[in-house]
């Protein structure tokens, strides 16, 4: 399934982690272009146990992407 989320905050980006590890293809979607970058290093903003090893798990395997462009995962989730 393809699923598009909007904000990177604490509930988007722990929903998003969530639903790339259980096999989703996930898009993330910030307006925040220096959080996302963040993001794509794997650098988590946030403090929730064990969400960077999911977010770096699925950044290797392709199931999570973070941009701050709202019409591509918006067109195809």
């Amino acid at each position: 399934m393809r699923i598009a989320v909007i904000g990177t905050g604490y509930v988007g980006l722990v929903s998003g982690a969530c639903f790339a590890d259980m096999g989703n293809h996930v898009v993330c979607v910030d307006c925040d272009a220096q959080k996302v970058a963040q993001l794509h290093q794997g650098d988590i903003p946030i403090h929730e146990p064990g969400l960077d090893k999911i977010v770096a798990r699925c950044l290797r395997d392709g199931r999570i992407h973070f941009t701050t462009s709202y019409e591509e995962p918006l067109c195809h989730a």
